[in-house]
């Protein structure tokens, strides 16, 4: 009986719920078994139905069925376990779908262990020992299971597939060899195989030496991001304080215009009182006189009258009523003359400071080069707002449309006096300084140089012309050449009537560009930039150029 027991099949005894040996094993109505925990939560489930069925052939019960012990499977499982059920390969060995089985086994099949490349044919465990013991299988190729050994057979010929032809880059039989592939280079799959490796070996070491600089990068990006981080935190603290000292000093200064306001007010009103009370005291002497006069005038015996007529003082002149002239505003107004143009000066500055903080604020390209733009929408993702600097521009020409335009007029303007303003080239600045990646486009008219210029270029002598120095990069419009430090270069076609300008301070990339209905490089400038940049435009007699607001 128990030699018997070694030859049954493990799921004869398994609960087809959980798979497993039965335990507790129960049988319902329609004679299946299964563990009695696991019909117990099946039944469970469909207490709500009020119906229940039988998990393997569903038949239905009206009733939940009464589980009762099947005594005798019970036994037959523990005999099982006490004896051969060790040697029955367990259910996870059963080749699946998915698994390669052993194709040795009859019946059910097990997962192969191994598949053999001389043999063609996959093994389990137990079919395999003889490729360990045999000397016979000592020289075959053992390898994982795999479904893909019938692609080593030749479909020509039906020969396992040694040999590879280099010429047509395939396996091959050997007959193959002499055969269709006579006369090709051909060689063992080994040697291929051998040489192939080495390639991919070299490969590796370069994917992995790529991947250890890729992480050294990465592990740079974290160290920029925390340094970005650390920076904008401590610059954030730095500009809330330096501000806090400027609104403290406002306020200091607000207060100091208060008090001096305030003692003037009051030596004002002191001066005021005094004239006042000597006013008042003239009134009341006059009134008095008056009263007199009066009592005089009301006086009907005419001895009496003349005898005191002589007696009256003199009407005397008040000394302050000629010198009074009501003006309440004339008082205040220089202080706040004073107040108005210090406010107006500080809007300029601010205006202007918070744009070149903006303007200055560097974009964050750490390690990664970024792509030089293609198309003009492309471009125009770095489009820039910028006006040009009424203290840079020549007096011999003008700036109108908000400053984004300049052209030669006869007349000298009359621009006040500033250390920035250009003497003797009919040049202009940008209000801007350029220190990331952005875009602008010039409209011309006439002749113009478009340039980019650091700004402490000289502003007087024929060294202060864009290009004639080593401070700022210059296309001449008229002339087709591209100028820097006195050296002319031809460029590739004429620029067009409006010039694209683009520049990426942190790359040292400076191009400009014919613009029409294509983008034409016209000149490109590979070098690094040390200062700020700003933008500037050479205007000739007779001519214009305007900045054009781009979208």
């Amino acid at each position: 009986m128990a030699q018997k027991g070694v030859e049954l099949d493990e799921e004869t005894i398994s609960c087809s719920i959980c798979l497993h040996l039965l335990k507790d094993p129960v049988t319902i109505p329609c004679g299946h078994s299964y563990c009695m925990n696991c019909i117990k939560r099946h039944f469970d489930g469909e207490d709500k139905k009020k119906i229940h069925s039988c998990p393997q052939c569903r038949q239905l019960f009206t009733l939940r069925p009464v589980l009762v012990k099947n005594t005798m499977l019970a036994a037959l499982v523990e005999q099982l376990k006490k004896t051969g059920l060790q040697a029955t390969p367990a259910d996870h060995c059963h080749a699946g779908p998915e698994d390669v089985a052993c194709d040795f086994c009859t019946g059910r099949k097990v997962k192969a262990f191994k598949s053999c490349l001389v043999c063609l044919a996959s093994y389990c465990e137990e079919h395999l020992k003889t490729h360990y013991t045999s000397s016979t299988f000592k020289q075959h190729k053992l390898v994982d299971p795999s479904k893909k050994l019938q692609e080593n057979i030749c479909s020509r010929h039906n020969e396992v597939m040694k040999m590879f032809c280099r010429t047509d880059q395939q396996s091959i039989c050997y007959l193959c060899s002499v055969d269709e592939h006579k006369g090709h280079d051909t060689v063992s799959a080994a040697t291929e195989r051998t040489e192939r490796q080495r390639e991919v070996e070299v490969r590796r070491q370069n994917i992995q030496q790529m991947i250890q600089d890729k992480e050294k990068d990465v592990k740079l990006l974290r160290q920029e991001l925390k340094a970005i981080a650390h920076s904008a935190d401590k610059t954030v603290k730095d500009s809330q304080e330096m501000f806090t000292q400027i609104i403290r000093l406002l306020q200091e200064r607000s207060s100091d215009v208060e008090q001096q306001v305030r003692s003037q007010q009051e030596s004002e009103e002191s001066r005021v009182k005094d004239v006042q009370k000597k006013l008042k005291q003239e009134i009341t002497e006059l009134k008095r006189e008056d009263a007199e006069l009066k009592q005089l005038s009301d006086t009907e015996d005419h001895n009496q009258f003349l005898h005191n007529y002589p007696s009256l003082s003199p009407l005397s002149q008040s000394t302050h009523s000629s010198s009074i002239n009501i003006c309440p505003l004339r008082y205040f107004e220089g202080v706040k003359a004073a107040v108005t143009e210090l406010r107006e000066k500080l809007e300029d500055i601010v205006r202007e400071k918070r744009t070149n903080i903006s303007m200055t604020v560097t974009e964050v390209d750490v390690l990664l080069p970024q792509p030089e733009p293609k198309t003009r929408d492309e471009f125009l993702k770095y489009s820039c707002e910028i006006t040009l600097d009424p203290n840079t521009v020549h007096r011999n020409r003008l700036l109108t449309e908000r400053n984004r335009k300049v052209k030669w007029v006869v007349q000298q303007q009359s621009y006040p006096d500033h250390p920035d303003r250009f003497i003797c080239c009919f040049q202009v600045l940008s209000r801007e300084s350029l220190t990331r990646r952005c875009y602008w486009e010039v409209e011309r008219s006439g002749r113009v140089n478009v340039a980019v210029t650091y700004k402490n270029i000289s502003r007087a002598g024929n060294e202060s012309r864009f290009g004639r120095n080593d401070k700022s990069w210059s296309l001449d419009c008229s002339s087709s050449t591209f100028v820097y430090s006195n050296i002319e270069t031809p460029v590739s076609g004429p620029p067009s009537s409006r010039v694209g300008v683009y520049l990426d301070h942190r790359a040292g990339i400076l191009s400009f560009y014919s613009v029409s209905e294509t983008m034409t490089l016209l000149h490109r400038v590979q070098t690094t930039f040390t200062q700020p940049l700003y933008a500037g435009i050479w205007v000739g007699l007779f001519s214009s150029a305007e900045l054009i607001k781009v979208k």
